[in-house]
């Protein structure tokens, strides 16, 4: 359905489609009642124009074809067996429903999804299980259970500003997150250091995967 510039797909589950969510001056929304499987979404908006209500993905790939910036409404979707590719920064996944009151952000989940053809920064599992997620490979790093490991990340010297901007507020976290991965090239590049002073810290972590 397209009306008022808004592209709306909802109460219909679709199959082995390649979806186009590509005109820059259309607001598209996701759901509610709708179930995609195995299709491909291409996305080239930016966050405010791709509006989810609790849609479900199920074995679908995400080809993100510019960078989407701070998503968090992928907590209201549905996501298991999915695979990501392109750069996505600031953005959750996962289960959060104190993140907003409306119904749709009650039932976000994610599970056996894969992002290692995904850049990501900033980007957290919330209310989930990690365990079940396949992130990408260095030079992003995860850090599994910020918040129940904050001190002992806390208890060692890091590179340049990151401790001091990043490490220090990890418990000032949101209660839910699971895990935030982050870019050391970007990070290095905001916090005066270099992707290779990051690692020779990360490596002595084993809440770090990377």
């Amino acid at each position: 359905m397209d009306w008022l510039g808004n592209v709306v797909f909802e109460d219909r589950e679709i199959e082995n489609e390649r979806l186009e969510l590509t005109d820059k001056n259309a607001n598209y929304i996701l759901g509610p009642d709708l179930t995609l499987r195995n299709c491909t979404l291409v996305l080239k908006v930016s966050a405010r124009r791709l509006s989810l209500k609790q849609p479900r993905f199920i074995d679908c790939t995400f080809e993100v074809k510019q960078e989407l910036k701070n998503h968090q409404a992928w907590v209201a979707a549905s996501l298991k067996g999915c695979r990501f590719k392109g750069r996505l920064s600031g953005c959750d996944f996962g289960h959060w429903p104190e993140y907003s009151s409306q119904p749709w952000y009650q039932h976000g989940s994610i599970e056996d999804c894969d992002f290692t053809e995904a850049r990501l920064d900033g980007c957290r599992i919330m209310g989930s299980d990690p365990a079940t997620i396949r992130f990408p490979k260095w030079p992003c790093f995860t850090i599994l259970d910020p918040i129940g490991r904050a001190s002992e990340l806390r208890s060692v010297k890091w590179p340049g500003r990151f401790g001091r901007i990043v490490i220090e507020d990890l418990h000032k976290q949101p209660a839910p997150t699971r895990s935030v991965t982050l870019s050391a090239t970007v990070e290095a590049k905001h916090f005066e250091t270099t992707p290779e002073e990051l690692k020779a810290v990360i490596e002595k972590f084993d809440c770090i995967v990377f």
